[in-house]
């Protein structure tokens, strides 16, 4: 890390950019798709975890054992831990969107910077005074960008505030997916984190009797672009990018996901922005600038812990590695 905050390499820069659009599609979508709240976020974690799975059992086969040994086992349990964050945060955000406006539950969820900021406060990290400005104006610029308000209905009520606790669930799992990705490869940590999610997920489907089939072919294409989209190019390279950059600096870019959310409602569902949203956007942009500039510490206090490459896994059938036997 720099004087001047993270330095955040070309390939990691890519992989956000591209996870920033991918997840803008989420809101859009969920609130398109004709199923159940909690069955979408299932199906788009089963299904995601369905595809990884094979990749991960041909190529970070003994990585997976070695996190299910007595050796790995804190470092699993820290995936196992992160999926459930990450069904905490479907199972409050996902509804959000379909009880208030994409606009409202996107702005709302995007308090997380704060939480995020909070946590590493509270892992003894001291965030610098022009990141708590940036975290701040980005949130504010989000609000402002999407509109977001204390809705009148008690459904639209509810909405809000499960986005916030979406926000927050986030929040942990990109905390947890930090510490997990200093020793934990991109494809073992999802593939655990995306199954115990979908697990926890199926488990509350079944309880509430939601169903889980018998969609229309719009809703499945809308849930099978969640994967693709959101799920796939979005989370998956987000956790990419936690090995290279802090949970604080990616929950705050994945805020740039706001008006492009925005965005696609009013071109999509004809959920209208408010004329305010363009000083939203701009606003939001100036905090985004400031967190990743800055340093996140302040005086004196220790910077905070680089994440090394990822550990080269010792070669067998079925493992192949990169480049200076770094796992891929």
């Amino acid at each position: 890390m720099g004087p001047t905050g993270p330095r955040v390499d070309p390939v990691t820069g890519a992989a956000v950019a591209v996870a920033v659009a991918a997840v803008a599609t989420s809101g859009p979508l969920i609130a398109y798709a004709a199923a159940p709240a909690l069955a979408i976020a299932f199906w788009r974690n089963a299904l995601a975890g369905a595809l990884l799975a094979p990749v991960a059992a041909v190529r970070r086969r003994a990585e997976l054992r070695r996190l299910a040994a007595p050796a790995g086992r804190r470092e699993g349990l820290v995936c196992v831990l992160a999926g459930v964050a990450l069904a905490v945060h479907f199972a409050t955000w996902v509804p959000s969107v379909k009880l208030t406006t994409v606009a409202a539950a996107t702005a709302l969820g995007a308090t997380q910077p704060v939480w995020q900021g909070l946590i590493a406060r509270y892992q003894g990290r001291r965030l610098s005074g022009g990141t708590w400005l940036g975290i701040g104006c980005a949130v504010l610029g989000a609000a402002l960008a999407t509109g977001a308000d204390v809705a009148v209905s008690p459904a639209a009520v509810a909405g809000d505030l499960l986005a916030v606790g979406g926000g927050l669930a986030a929040a942990v799992y990109h905390a947890l997916g930090e510490r997990a990705r200093v020793t934990v490869s991109t494809t073992a940590y999802t593939t655990v984190a995306y199954g115990v999610c979908a697990l926890v997920l199926l488990t509350v489907c079944l309880a509430a009797g939601l169903p889980l089939a018998g969609y229309s072919g719009d809703t499945w294409l809308a849930i099978l672009g969640l994967v693709v989209g959101a799920q796939l190019l979005g989370h998956s390279l987000f956790n990419y990018a936690l090995h290279r950059i802090s949970a604080t600096t990616v929950s705050v870019l994945i805020l740039l996901e706001v008006p492009g959310a925005a965005l696609l409602a009013w071109a999509w569902l004809g959920q209208v922005p408010r004329p305010v949203s363009l000083a939203g956007l701009g606003l939001l942009l100036v905090g985004v600038a400031l967190v990743v500039r800055r340093p996140q510490r302040g005086a004196g206090a220790p910077a905070l812990p680089v994440v090394p490459p990822e550990p080269p896994e010792p070669a067998g059938p079925g493992v192949p590695t990169g480049p200076r036997g770094r796992p891929r």
